[in-house]
């Protein structure tokens, strides 16, 4: 019964931020430095992987590098299940959050003093682990800070959602820097330095999130299951291993893979749920209600996520990065979203409380950010057909911008509406589901991208900007239905 009492009373704090409880303030400041961290290395990782050894790189063919950017970053999401599960079965999100950003620290510092391949492969499987856990159970608790139909609630997530942008801004900035100037393993140092202060920053402010409800149990793990549990995860181990030591799995098919993982392991979540005694009707009928949505995030970050590999590789191959005669560093080209989120974020938030119950439901805000996703694609097919470094950087990082305003009408919106349709004995892990959309959607970012090259440049942007289209007027067409089945949710 307390569970559900804070869930749906929170504590109000006298202090507020910006007009919104006080552990949002905390969540913030993590969230900064936990970005700072993921995406200034992320930002250098794809060059890292494909540069020359001259250049200080690893040399790996182009199409294996983006792939294990690709199948990485859906697996940074696929972790959020893991994440969720260990909150709502075992330490509750509070916690968990804690030793997340503790494992992040590691993985950073594994990729900045680790050489080769084996530095790569440790270090992301810490970062990832750490990223998906600390993603799932940073939304669970600020979800718990506000009641289900508080009108701050949506304002709250943009709020938020400019903390991860602020980091994701700075974070390519030095890294890529650094890496363009020193190294590569300065720049992932650089992350770990940004994780430590982002832990610390936590640390002294953990007693503001005492009403969230992050350090319960909600669905505590039977002692009797232990031993199944464990045996469990040794197969699951020794099923990955088995597949690399085949040969079954390989970097260049690696992305595909994982996003068919990822869609069975969403498919398996959402039928557990919905088959559960512990939910009644008017839940299930919202997790239903959540399918389309799941359908058109996964759609959207297909797209969206080719940030880190088609955009990376167009960034460094197609784009005179001349400006004034200074040469800028192409990882430079991931800070220019979030300039746009933090332009747009506070427009957002303050359209939508001033709105109120009169602002776009959630299926028309989705329809609308993956349509404007699909534009953005269309939009490169004026320079397409080029040859060299000739596409001009305004007119990239002005589609860029426009990346950032479709963001924000999907992924906070995203966040929002998964703790809102939430059964109560599954509130992480329908936070998880959300993030399982983009989970496969960014390994199926990572497998498109070997479908790219400077040759069939206007086919690739205009069949997958055409698609995202279309699926967006589906989903507008669903939208009564949806609505139907939130149930007075939204």
């Amino acid at each position: 019964m307390a569970a559900t009492h804070q869930e749906t009373e929170p504590e109000e704090h006298h202090r507020t931020f910006f007009g919104h409880p006080w552990g949002l303030a905390n969540l913030f400041g993590l969230e900064i430095w936990e970005r700072f961290s993921f995406y200034g290395m992320q930002a250098i990782l794809t060059y890292y992987l494909y540069f020359s050894v001259l250049k200080g790189g690893l040399a790996l063919p182009q199409a294996s590098a983006t792939s294990l950017v690709g199948a990485y970053g859906g697996l940074v999401y696929l972790a959020t299940v893991l994440g969720a599960w260990v909150a709502d079965r075992l330490l509750g999100s509070e916690r968990t959050l804690f030793y997340s950003g503790v494992l992040i620290m590691i993985g950073h510092i594994c990729l900045a003093l680790v050489p080769g391949l084996g530095g790569v492969a440790l270090g992301l499987a810490c970062v990832g682990l750490g990223s998906g856990a600390l993603k799932a159970n940073t939304t669970a608790l600020l979800g718990a800070l506000y009641r289900k139909n508080d009108p701050r609630r949506d304002a709250g997530f943009s709020i938020f959602y400019m903390g991860i942008n602020i980091g994701a801004l700075v974070g390519p900035l030095l890294t890529g820097a650094l890496q363009s100037w020193m190294g590569f393993h300065y720049g992932f140092g650089l992350a770990a330095v940004g994780m430590a202060i982002g832990l610390v920053q936590y640390t002294v402010g953990r007693r503001n999130l005492a009403a969230a409800a992050g350090r319960e149990v909600p669905n505590p793990l039977p002692r009797s299951h232990a031993g199944r549990t464990i045996i469990v995860a040794v197969i699951g181990l020794a099923v990955i291993v088995g597949a690399f030591g085949s040969g079954l799995v390989r970097l260049s098919n690696l992305a595909t893979v994982v996003t068919g993982v990822i869609v069975v392991a969403a498919i398996v979540l959402f039928a557990v749920i919905l088959r559960s005694s512990k939910i009644n009707e008017v839940e299930r009928g919202r997790v239903f209600a959540f399918i389309p949505l799941f359908v058109a995030s996964f759609a959207f970050f297909a797209l969206f996520q080719q940030i880190f590999t088609v955009i990376a590789i167009y960034a460094e191959e197609r784009v005179d990065l001349t400006i004034g005669g200074f040469s800028i560093p192409p990882a430079w080209a991931q800070s220019v979203d979030p300039i746009g989120i933090l332009i747009f974020a506070p427009i957002m938030a303050a359209l939508w409380t001033k709105l109120g119950n009169r602002q776009p439901t959630t299926p028309t805000k989705f329809a609308l950010g993956l349509a404007g996703m699909g534009l953005c694609f269309l939009l490169f097919l004026p320079m397409s057909g080029g040859h060299g470094n000739t596409s001009p950087a305004l007119a990239v990082g002005g589609i860029l911008l426009l990346f950032s305003v479709a963001e924000l009408l999907l992924s906070p919106i995203g966040l929002s509406v998964s703790t809102k349709l939430a059964p109560g004995a599954f509130r992480t892990q329908m936070v998880a589901l959300n993030f399982l959309s983009v989970s496969a959607g960014t390994a199926a970012a990572g497998a498109l991208a070997g479908l790219y090259s400077p040759a069939v440049e206007a086919r690739y942007f205009g069949i997958t900007g055409g698609v995202a289209v279309v699926i967006a007027g589906l989903l507008a067409l669903l939208r009564p239905r949806i609505r139907r089945m939130m149930a007075n949710v939204d």
